[in-house]
């Protein structure tokens, strides 16, 4: 039996965070309710993206990784990948976070797996 939470409880509980914390948190695509794979897109001051996705490790345990960085020269590309993971997964959850400590965040919230 799967004892992973519904993505839209997740999601949610991911913004609420990033919202007591003093950031801001959006949903820029709304996935499958229960179970769409959640990507989160976290934003340091307002600068360039870095996005995370849960990636299984050898235990089992899924762990948040950083799986894509947007660079200064071609910002457009990380926007693109994007779009090309929302056709390809319509069930997709992508979420935005605007965060001042990306690293402190990351560890103080998503760490559990």
């Amino acid at each position: 039996m799967d004892s992973r939470l519904p993505a839209h409880l997740e999601v949610q509980g991911i913004v609420r965070a990033v919202q007591a914390d003093g950031g801001f948190g959006m949903v820029l695509h709304k996935g499958e309710r229960d179970g769409g794979t959640i990507l989160i897109v976290i934003l340091e001051n307002q600068s360039l993206g870095v996005l995370y996705e849960r990636m299984p490790d050898l235990d089992g345990r899924r762990k948040w990784r950083v799986f894509k960085v947007q660079v200064t020269d071609n910002k457009q590309e990380f926007e693109d990948y994007l779009s090309r993971r929302m056709q390809q997964d319509p069930d997709v959850w992508i979420v935005e976070l605007t965060v001042a400590d990306r690293e402190r965040f990351v560890r103080d919230n998503l760490s559990a797996g």
